[in-house]
């Protein structure tokens, strides 16, 4: 990846997050309500664990785990 395509990306979901509805560590439970339809469709961010990404991805939920801000260095 060049260098201006990473820059790019980050800039689009730096946008993505800064719309998104934060919904802390209800990550996992507000994504299963969005999917099956017992919640209004909207952007979320939010906590999830290892498990509850991995379970939500053999769901079939459509997530994009990325590392907490304060994890970078």
């Amino acid at each position: 990846m060049t260098p201006e395509l990473a820059e790019k990306l980050i800039h689009a979901l730096a946008g993505l997050a800064a719309t998104a509805e934060d919904v802390s560590t209800r990550f996992a439970e507000e994504a299963r309500k969005i999917h099956y339809g017992e919640a209004e469709a909207r952007q979320i961010k939010g906590i999830a664990t290892r498990e509850e990404t991995q379970d939500l991805l053999d769901e079939g939920i459509p997530v994009l785990p990325l590392p907490d801000k304060g994890a970078v260095h």
